[in-house]
C-alpha cells in the first residue's frame, strides 16, 4: 500500500515515515501544504495523512481541493488542536478520521488499516480466499493453515492483489502502489516478485492463485471450493 504522509514537522515526520515503513507501507512525504496537493494529484495513493497546520496551504485547505478534484482515497488528519470545532471542520472537509497530538504511532497504524480495507469492503483484519488467508494487522500469510514467509516486497505485492481480489492490475499500477515515487516504474521487477508468490504460495500448481492476463496484467483468482 503507497501512502501519502504530509507533515511539516521533521522529527515527527521521519518518525511516522519509520513505523509506516516497518509496517510494509511505502510512503511518501510532503512538508508544505502545496506539496502535498501536488503530491496528492499527480500519484496514485491508497490513503493518506495530513497535519491540519501546514505551511503555504493547510491541511483543512488541501483535503478540500483534494476532494474537489474527486480523489477519494481514504484521509486521516492530525492536529494539535483539541477544539472540537477543528475536529468537524476537518471530516467536513472530506478526512475520514483524525488524531490529536500526542498520539502513538500504532493507533495511527490502527486506523489507517481499517480505513484501507473499509474502502475496499473489507471490515476484518484477516481477509481469506480459499485456503489463502492474510492478516493485514499482523502482516502473516497462510496457504491451508502452513504459514508461509515473505519478504516486504512479497508482502505488499500479496496485500494489494487480496484487497483488490479479482480484478485485474498492470505491472504499471502494480508498482506505482507498493513502492515510492522513486521507484524505476520501468522495471520488470514485479514479473520476479509474481513468480517467487507463485513459488511460495503454490508450490505444486494445485489452486492457481495468480492469473496472468497477456497484454493486461495478473490477477488474484477468487476461489470458491478446494482445487
Amino acid at each position: 500500500m503507497r501512502l501519502l504522509l504530509v507533515e511539516d514537522d521533521v522529527d515527527l515526520q521521519t518518525n511516522l515515515k519509520t513505523h509506516l515503513m516497518s509496517a510494509k507501507y511505502s510512503v511518501d512525504v510532503a512538508a508544505d501544504g502545496e506539496e502535498g496537493l501536488f503530491q496528492g494529484s499527480e500519484y496514485p495513493y491508497d490513503a493518506a495523512i495530513v497535519d491540519v497546520g501546514l505551511p503555504l496551504l493547510d491541511g483543512i485547505s488541501l483535503i478540500r481541493k483534494l476532494r474537489a478534484e474527486n480523489f477519494d482515497y481514504p484521509i486521516i488528519i492530525l492536529t494539535a488542536r483539541d477544539r472540537w470545532q477543528d475536529k468537524v471542520e476537518g471530516l467536513d472537509a472530506g478526512a475520514d478520521d483524525y488524531l490529536t497530538k500526542p498520539f502513538q504511532p500504532e493507533e495511527l497504524l490502527a486506523r489507517l488499516n481499517a480505513l484501507i480495507r473499509r474502502s475496499v469492503g473489507q471490515s476484518s483484519p484477516v481477509i481469506e480466499n480459499g485456503p489463502l488467508m492474510i492478516n493485514t494487522a499482523t502482516l502473516s500469510v497462510s496457504v491451508a493453515d502452513r504459514h508461509i514467509s515473505l519478504s516486504g516486497s512479497e508482502y505488499k505485492l500479496l496485500e494489494y492483489l487480496m484487497l483488490h481480489l479479482g480484478e485485474v492490475k498492470s505491472k504499471t499500477v502494480l508498482t506505482e502502489h507498493i513502492y515510492d515515487q522513486d521507484f524505476d516504474l520501468d522495471s520488470n521487477v514485479i514479473e520476479v516478485f509474481i513468480r517467487r508468490l507463485r513459488k511460495k504460495l503454490d508450490p505444486e500448481s494445485r489452486y492457481g492463485f495468480i492469473e496472468t492476463l497477456r497484454g493486461q496484467g495478473y490477477r488474484l483468482k477468487k476461489i470458491t471450493g478446494e482445487a
